[in-house]
């Protein structure tokens, strides 16, 4: 009886020791050697170049916050990617999968129940993208139209809350991912793509013939982009959060923007040509993890 007690109690001691390295994720990835990381196979922020290699804007801004992680664990650090989507994404980082997700994910409220997110590094406006000879030029042009989106994304549930989308009947169609969507498009099966600007912007910088298609219409909305990690986990999100308050100041994040939607990127050596907004100088001015809401309300 007493050893059924004794052993019952070590294991009670393991899982407790295992639960509680799950909510550190400081020192899960001191004891690996490694941290994992959420990527996306095709996305404005982050995407791949094949052969398990991944590159973009926000993969730029995790690889600098890695390197500092390294210098407050004191230990280096194995890089592992994983493969994440609109779909799998949360739950691959509520799950402990995923230990930062370097995507393209929007703060909001509903996701804020689930994990938690580091300050701003990108502020988002959702648009419509048509093709150019397609009379569409606003949201009322969608009545009786076809728009696609991504599955596990907002945008279409944002179109249909805009105020201007009042009366306006529309066909929803869904892509696997945001390649997909814009594939919806590019063969006539959707007359409209709705999504982030940026995610619009490259899509038709590697179109085969980027002039055949354009961006139009009212912003539909404006979202916060940032870093994902999970909840309840306040010396983690501290670490990462004060690592982009660190590329800001030192101008590391005004360098990648340059980079990524100024100068012509891999893996077609196209430009997207995106300056940098007013509402993203906002963010980096005074850095904070506000959720899309916050913004909504002004």
């Amino acid at each position: 009886m007493k050893k059924q007690i004794v052993v019952t109690a070590i294991s009670m001691l393991l899982a407790g020791g295992a639960f509680a390295q799950a909510n550190d994720t400081l020192a899960k990835i001191k004891a690996a050697g490694s941290i994992t990381e959420g990527v996306r196979e095709s996305s404005g922020l982050s995407y791949t170049l094949g052969n398990g290699q991944y590159t973009g804007f926000h993969y730029d801004v995790c690889a600098n916050i890695i390197k500092d992680l390294e210098k407050t664990t004191g230990k280096k650090l194995e890089t592992k990617y994983q493969p994440v989507t609109s779909q799998n994404r949360v739950p691959l980082v509520q799950n402990g999968t995923v230990d930062i997700e370097c995507g393209s994910t929007t703060n909001n409220a509903t996701r804020a129940k689930d994990v938690s997110f580091a300050v701003t590094t990108y502020v988002e406006e959702v648009r419509i993208a048509v093709k150019a000879n397609s009379g569409i030029t606003s949201i009322k042009d969608l009545n009786g139209k076809t728009v696609a989106t991504t599955t596990g994304t907002t945008s279409v549930q944002t179109l249909r809350k805009n105020e201007r989308a009042g009366g306006i009947d529309f066909k929803e169609l869904y892509g696997k991912d945001h390649s997909d969507s814009f594939l919806l498009l590019e063969s006539g099966r959707a007359d409209a793509f709705v999504m982030d600007g940026s995610i619009l912007a490259s899509n038709i910088a590697k179109a085969k013939t980027p002039a055949d298609y354009k961006i139009v219409g009212e912003v539909l909305s404006v979202e916060p982009i940032a870093i994902m990690i999970r909840k309840d986990d306040p010396a983690f999100k501290k670490a990462v959060d004060d690592s982009i308050k660190g590329q800001i100041k030192n101008g590391d994040l005004a360098k990648l923007w340059d980079k990524w939607f100024i100068q012509a990127i891999p893996p077609a050596n196209v430009k997207i040509g995106l300056p940098l907004s007013d509402a993203t100088k906002a963010a980096w001015a005074n850095p904070n993890d506000k959720p899309m809401e916050d913004y909504a309300k002004k």
